[in-house]
């Protein structure tokens, strides 16, 4: 038997049915639901006694003050293993997950983040009421030292990287004053510090906070800062702007707010956040070689361009090495939103539908040999759908127009989703007989009534042709 279940016999006193271990998250915890026949509960087994610990006082602190968190229930003697409420399996990060591949966020999927926002100040600012800081784990507060880790992390793990040659003494001023500006704005609140959506779960519609046991003493930029600014969360300038301004109005029933002076500051916040994620995705990234990271790599330095269009002149060396990385060919020529490509398709049903090098699986195939044949007649049989007297023939008969009507209709839906939703490839195929009169005609047609309507690019083939047109986006 366990530590862990010989802990829930004694504390819980309810039968288990079965322990599965879950996903493993980015530290060296492990976490467990358990199940009994009447409901569920998490069980943790955490290496380090000090961050236990950290959890289990913050959580019960937090629980006192009715703020939204996972109930602790009991530990064992050393507090290695420890039992509390399960909230479910979904994160913020997975409910929002379609706004977040694409940058528009439907509905449902901003009020869960204006909710996330409303909820934040209370656990900074009541939260921080009555807490013991000295449980904190691995610093009590945010102070000079943990803000100079943060840049050197950045300088060495991520700045080096890139080969860039710089001068270490004029950067290291910089960060000198960089974090001397940065503690100007301390605040007496609770600073959550790893403040972003997979630390939101989301239970019956209302978020709740988890995995706050690194945070400590410290200035409530920083988790704005963190939430907003998250590299792969994609929100828009007008959606992040928003959420803050939710964010605020919740602050200032809380603490009287200037919103001016609460975003001039928290500008260098987002500058500094921005290069500490950085410094964990090299890290993480180029010496432990997990994928996940790397990934966010352009989305963080497509976030630092725009950062860095404001203006920082208290620490000018520092901003001129950083716009000098973000122009660097390696992160230059990464896109991170691709824009749609639409392939469009003639052929002939007797050589096979075109392959989808894609990967997507194909799209539309529309099947034209319903539509009255002009290669039945001799004197069409040398000519394509692109000659003039095919042209005439397929449009004064007319089938083909009602046909490309109903095709028009399904095909603009499409594109104008794919676009919305960030999608890049979208294929559409027209099939005949021989692949040369209604289908090459079709696909002629619909690929200019795409570019004309939506001004994305498309590749136009006419497969049995050897024909290849392409339309560049506008």
């Amino acid at each position: 038997m366990t530590l862990l279940e010989q802990l829930f016999q004694i504390s819980i006193s309810q039968p288990i049915t079965s322990v599965n271990e879950l996903s493993a998250s980015g530290s060296n915890r492990k976490y467990f639901r358990i199940h009994t026949q009447e409901k569920t509960y998490i069980g943790v087994e955490g290496t380090s006694l000090d961050e236990n610990r950290a959890f289990i006082e913050m959580a019960q602190h937090f629980s006192s003050k009715g703020l939204p968190v996972p109930k602790f229930l009991a530990k064992n003697t050393d507090g290695q293993v420890y039992i509390q409420e399960d909230l479910g399996d979904t994160l913020l990060f997975d409910a929002i997950a379609e706004g977040r591949k694409t940058g528009v966020f439907c509905e449902p999927e901003k009020e869960l983040l204006r909710k996330t926002m409303r909820s934040l100040p209370s656990i900074q600012v009541k939260g921080a009421e009555g807490m013991d800081f000295s449980v904190c784990y691995p610093q009590p507060e945010f102070n000079e030292r943990s803000i100079l880790w943060d840049l050197n992390y950045f300088k060495y793990c991520f700045l080096k990287s890139t080969g860039l040659d710089f001068q270490e003494n004029l950067l290291e001023d910089d960060f000198n004053r960089f974090s001397q500006l940065l503690l100007c704005s301390q605040t007496n609140t609770f600073m959550y510090r790893d403040f972003q959506s997979r630390n939101v779960m989301i239970k019956d519609g209302e978020p709740y906070f988890i995995d706050f046991q690194g945070g400590r003493k410290g200035p409530l930029y920083y988790d704005v800062a963190s939430f907003l600014w998250q590299a792969k969360a994609q929100y828009s300038a007008d959606l992040r702007e928003e959420l803050l301004d939710v964010y605020l109005e919740a602050l200032n029933k809380l603490i009287p707010t200037d919103g001016a002076a609460f975003r001039q500051k928290l500008r260098y916040f987002v500058l500094f956040r921005t290069l500490q994620v950085l410094g964990a995705y090299g890290f993480r990234g180029y010496f432990e070689k997990k994928p996940h990271f790397l990934q966010s790599i352009p989305f963080a330095i497509e976030n630092l361009r725009n950062i860095l269009k404001d203006d920082f002149t208290e620490f000018p060396y520092l901003v001129e090495v950083l716009i000098q990385m973000t122009e660097l060919k390696e992160f230059r020529e990464v896109e991170v939103r691709k824009p749609l490509v639409v392939k469009v398709y003639s052929f002939s049903y007797k050589k096979g539908i075109p392959n989808d090098d894609s990967g997507n699986g194909g799209g539309f195939v529309f099947d034209c040999r319903a539509v009255n044949n002009p290669g039945k007649y001799e004197r069409y049989q040398s000519l394509t759908g692109l000659d003039e007297s095919v042209i005439k023939f397929l449009e004064d008969d007319g089938e083909i127009l009602s046909f490309l009507d109903h095709a028009y209709a399904l095909t603009d839906a499409s594109v104008k989703r794919y676009m919305d939703r960030g999608f890049t490839n979208l294929m559409i195929s027209f099939g005949c007989t021989g692949g040369r009169h209604r289908s090459v005609y079709s696909a002629q047609k619909v690929a200019e009534h795409i570019h004309a309507k939506y001004g994305v690019e498309v590749q136009l083939i006419h497969r049995e042709q050897n024909i290849e047109q392409q339309f560049a986006a506008r």
